[in-house]
C-alpha cells in the first residue's frame, strides 16, 4: 500500500514513523512534512488546504491511503475532496469536522446524544458574556467557538482577562462552568458506525513545571496512567465515544476518522472538556509509542467502512512518555531559524528505546534548525513510567538549540517521583 500523510508536525511524524515500521506500506509519502518526517518519507509541497491540490498529488502517487494529520484541512473539507477523487481517506468530513471547528455545534451534539459535558452558554454579545461569567463565577472558562490550534481557551480567576478573551474572539464565544479533577485524552477509530478506542494518555498544556505559565498546544504527555480506573475506557466508550458516533450517523453527517475526547474525570464524574476531529499532539507521540497493531491497516479500514473485521488491538507493555521542546518565547512568538544540535547523538546513543520526532523543523543546507513554536518531541519508551522518563529526558539533555525549554516534570507525579 501506497500511504500519503498530509501535515507537518510531530503528530505527523509520529504517524510516518509508525506507518514506515508497517510491512504492508510499500511507499511512504508526507505533504510537507518536515527535516525528520523526510528521513521516513518522501516529501512534497502542497497547501494542506488546498483539497483540490491534495487530491491531484494523491491521485499522481497512486496513494492507496490518505491520512489527513491536522484539524484546519479536515475543517476545510480536504478528507471530502479526496474521497471524491476515487481514495480512501482517513479523516472526518467537512461536516463532521464540525465537531472541533465549533464548539457550539459539539455541545449541541453532545446535549442530543446525552453525553456528560461542563454546562455552557454561547455568547454573541458583550451583554451575553457578562451574563455567562457573572452566572458561573470563577475560574472562568471562556472558548473561541472555532479552531484555535489547541490554545483558544483561557481559564483564569481575573474576571477582566476572562472577559478581554471573550470579546476578542469576535463572533461566537463559549462560557462554560470550570471542571475540577484531572484530565485524560482518549482517542477512538472510528468508521462512522464501529468504535475501537486506543490506550488512553494525559497531556500537559501549561509552558512551566507545576501546570504554571501560559496555556499552550502541549509540552509533553504519558500513557498509560496508573492513576486511572480500571473500566475508565469501558465508561467512556458507553457514554461518551458510542453515543457521539451514532447521535453523527443519525444527523447524516457520519464520524469516520479519528475521534478526540478531552476529559475531566471530575468529583461528579467522566465530563467532556471537548472534542478534537484528529489525532492530538502530543499525545499521538506516546499513544502510536505503545500500540503493537500495524497502523496503514487499521486506518484503512475505518476509511472503508469495515473497521467490524479489525482484529483486538494489541498493545505494548510498555510505558511511553514524550518531552516538548520548544523554541525561546515560546507561546508567544517564538524565534526561529536557531540550529538544532545533538539529533545524531540521541540516535546513536539512546536508540531503540528513545528517538526525536520533529515539529517545528526544516532543513537549511547541511544543518537543521528550528521552524516553529514546537520544535521537538522526545519520545521513550520502558518497562513503567520512571524508565520512560529517565530515558526521555537523558535524550533531552543531549539536544542544544539556544533559548529552548521544556518542562522537567511530564509524569513526575504518576511515577511516584
Amino acid at each position: 500500500m501506497k500511504v500519503l500523510v498530509i501535515g507537518g508536525g510531530a503528530r505527523e511524524h509520529a504517524l510516518c514513523r509508525s506507518l514506515s515500521l508497517d510491512p504492508d506500506v510499500t511507499a511512504l509519502h508526507c505533504a510537507p512534512g518536515n527535516a525528520g518526517i523526510g528521513e521516513v518519507a518522501e516529501l512534497h509541497p502542497v497547501d494542506a488546504l488546498d483539497g483540490a491540490a491534495v487530491a491531484r498529488l494523491a491521485t499522481e502517487l497512486e496513494a492507496g491511503l490518505v491520512v489527513v494529520g491536522p484539524e484546519a484541512p479536515l475543517v476545510a473539507g480536504v478528507a471530502d475532496a479526496v474521497r471524491a477523487a476515487g481514495i480512501p481517506c482517513f479523516g472526518p468530513s467537512r461536516e463532521a469536522a464540525e465537531l472541533e471547528g465549533s464548539k457550539a455545534f459539539a455541545k449541541d451534539v453532545m446535549a442530543a446524544a446525552g453525553v456528560p459535558t461542563a454546562r455552557s452558554y454561547v455568547c454573541t454579545t458583550p451583554e451575553e458574556i457578562d451574563e455567562a461569567l457573572d452566572a458561573f463565577g470563577a475560574p472562568y472558562v471562556v472558548k473561541d467557538d472555532g479552531l484555535a490550534a489547541g490554545k483558544g481557551v483561557v481559564v483564569t480567576g481575573d474576571l477582566e482577562k476572562a472577559r478581554e478573551h471573550a470579546l476578542a474572539c469576535g463572533g461566537r464565544v463559549v462560557i462554560e462552568e470550570f471542571l475540577d479533577g484531572p484530565e485524560v485524552s482518549l482517542f477512538a477509530i472510528t468508521d462512522g458506525e464501529t468504535v475501537l478506542p486506543l490506550a488512553p494518555a494525559q497531556d500537559f498544556k501549561r509552558a512551566l513545571d507545576g501546570d504554571e505559565g501560559p496555556n499552550t498546544g502541549g509540552m509533553g504527555a504519558y500513557s498509560p496512567l496508573p492513576w486511572a480506573d480500571p473500566k475508565l475506557v469501558d465508561e467512556v466508550m458507553a457514554t461518551v465515544l458510542q453515543p457521539t458516533v451514532d447521535e453523527l450517523h443519525r444527523r447524516g453527517t457520519p464520524f469516520a476518522g479519528l475521534l478526540y475526547a478531552g476529559l475531566a474525570i471530575t468529583s461528579r464524574g467522566v465530563r467532556v472538556i471537548e472534542f478534537n476531529a484528529r489525532f492530538g499532539d502530543p499525545e499521538t507521540q506516546v499513544v502510536l509509542a505503545r500500540l503493537k497493531t500495524p497502523l496503514a491497516g487499521l486506518l484503512l479500514n475505518a476509511a472503508n467502512g469495515t473497521l467490524d473485521d479489525e482484529p483486538p488491538l494489541r498493545w505494548r507493555d510498555d510505558a511511553a512518555v514524550t518531552v516538548v521542546v520548544a523554541s525561546h518565547n515560546y507561546p508567544e512568538t517564538p524565534r526561529t531559524g536557531d540550529p538544532i544540535e545533538g539529533l545524531d547523538e540521541v540516535a546513536a546513543q539512546d536508540a531503540p528505546h528513545a528517538y526525536v520526532l520533529h515539529a517545528g523543523t526544516k532543513r537549511d543546507g547541511d544543518a537543521i534548525v528550528s521552524a516553529g513554536g514546537r520544535v521537538l518531541s522526545v519520545t521513550a519508551t520502558g518497562k513503567d513510567l520512571s524508565q520512560a522518563r529517565e530515558r526521555a529526558y537523558r535524550a533531552v539533555a543531549r539536544i542544544r538549540l539556544d533559548g529552548s525549554q521544556h518542562r522537567t516534570d511530564i509524569a513526575r507525579k504518576a511515577a511516584g517521583e
